[in-house]
């Protein structure tokens, strides 16, 4: 097993920590580890969360500067970002892919969006812009109609549901009982946030091209968890759903 960051109690005030979920992201993480940190306070918090890569993603992320939070087995993106919403000492975290398709000079963007009502900003790809070859127009398409569903059973005008370039309360992030194990976890974390009665903001990002690597991504599995998910949140009871308490 490659070497893991110990990760410490936090000793002084964080105002943010950078979530970097990743699944064998050899190439890109590097990149990606190198970007946050250029954009972020020194005192950020970069954790990359490697989900039992079987490349060199681990020490790549260490020898670039973050901690390393190292999963034994592969067990999903959704189980990926729990453990690291468990490790975050952030007043906020934010989550952003390893494959390098996301921008993190973007992140004060999202930081920007930040009002005393916020719970969640979502970086919107079809707010934003779509380089050549950011995503196949059959994921698109699903992506799409995923959003509509989500849109349709909350009433909310939200343009990107399944965005996982984000920036949330820690607080709420680690009050959070989640269940998700995969791709699930934006809408299962977007609904609590929603139903808790925080409010929810979107700004336009840049998605690109994927560096290296390949998605773990399976449409047809995915999207049916994606859309079990949004039903159980909508129409079970509150508490089934989640466990933070609602804003005041």
């Amino acid at each position: 097993m490659q070497p893991t960051t110990p990760l410490q109690p936090a000793t002084s005030p964080c105002p943010l920590t950078v979530v970097v979920a990743c699944h064998n992201e050899q190439t890109a993480i590097a990149a990606v580890v190198h970007k946050c940190r250029q954009a972020c306070e020194l005192n950020t918090q970069i954790l990359v969360v490697d989900d039992g890569s079987t490349d060199d993603t681990a020490n790549q992320a260490l020898q670039a500067g973050a901690q390393v939070l190292r999963l034994a087995v592969n067990g999903g993106k959704g189980a990926a970002l729990r453990a690291g919403f468990a490790a975050a000492h952030g007043d906020w975290i934010a989550t952003i892919d390893g494959d390098g398709q996301d921008d993190p000079a973007e992140l004060p963007l999202l930081r920007a969006a930040v009002t005393a009502d916020v719970g969640l900003v979502i970086g919107s790809r079809f707010r934003g812009k779509l380089e050549r070859g950011a995503i196949l127009a059959v994921n698109l398409v699903g992506n799409l109609a995923l959003t509509a569903t989500f849109d349709l059973l909350y009433g909310q005008p939200i343009s990107d549901t399944q965005a996982g370039f984000r920036l949330i309360r820690g607080d709420l992030a680690r009050g959070m009982q989640l269940r998700s194990s995969q791709y699930e976890i934006e809408t299962e974390v977007l609904a609590q946030v929603l139903r808790a009665g925080w409010r929810v903001v979107e700004v336009p990002v840049t998605r690109r091209a994927r560096v290296g690597g390949t998605t773990d991504f399976r449409r047809v599995a995915n999207g049916l968890k994606i859309l079990a998910m949004m039903i159980r949140c909508r129409f079970g009871k509150l508490g089934a759903c989640r466990s933070i308490s609602t804003r005041s």
